[in-house]
């Protein structure tokens, strides 16, 4: 990697560790300078608005997930086990790597098509190209699920489990489903939401077979 690239980098670096660290709503060109030690102009050249800066983070965390789910899934063959573990790595990503979670799933401040205004050779890939997949991974494994139900059928399906997901994470991440299953007073909740993923999973795809 050249010195530009290098520099594209560490800004990219500098980003990340602020959502992580601070959520992305503290996220800004000048504070990225700074923390990447360049004049606060400098980001501007890799990234002319703060859709793009924010893009270029985002796209670190769907990467980090999608190793992640590779990972977990490289050894299991059944679609349905194979859902179960994209969904448990899913919730354990939102758990682990908030700020960064919560900042994917905006595309309301993310460019989803490009990276801003930037050209092409300095823009990175498209965003998209790292989320779509993702879905459309889950939409053949649903569809495989539930039978070969059509593309369509699946599609809607894999959004539903997926909502249901993202609520699961968000609700567990400020301590709702905690307090709604800790049952009485001395009484400990789960550790971990696997029990809820599995719940949702029987929701939207029927019960395990055993």
């Amino acid at each position: 990697m050249d010195a530009e690239g290098t520099l594209r980098e560490r800004l990219v670096d500098a980003g990340v560790e602020l959502v992580l660290s601070e959520g992305s709503g503290s996220v800004g060109l000048r504070e990225i300078a700074r923390r990447a030690g360049v004049s606060h102009g400098a980001p501007r050249r890799y990234f002319p608005t703060h859709r793009a800066l924010l893009s270029a983070i985002a796209r670190r965390g769907f990467e980090e997930l999608g190793a992640r789910s590779v990972a977990a899934t490289s050894d299991i063959t059944q679609p349905r086990g194979q859902l179960a573990a994209l969904a448990r790595v899913y919730v354990a990503f939102a758990r682990e790597r908030r700020g960064m979670f919560e900042l994917m799933f905006r595309h309301d401040l993310l460019d989803s098509d490009g990276q801003g205004e930037a050209p092409a050779e300095e823009a990175g890939p498209r965003l998209r190209e790292a989320t779509l997949p993702m879905f459309e991974r889950v939409v053949a494994l649903v569809a495989r699920c539930r039978g070969g139900a059509s593309e369509a059928s699946a599609a809607v399906t894999a959004a539903a489990l997926w909502s249901n997901l993202h609520g699961i994470a968000e609700l567990w991440s400020w301590g709702s489903l905690q307090l709604a299953l800790g049952g009485g007073p001395g009484e400990e909740p789960a550790d971990s939401p696997d029990r809820i993923v599995e719940a949702a999973l029987d929701a939207h795809l029927g019960p395990a077979a055993s």
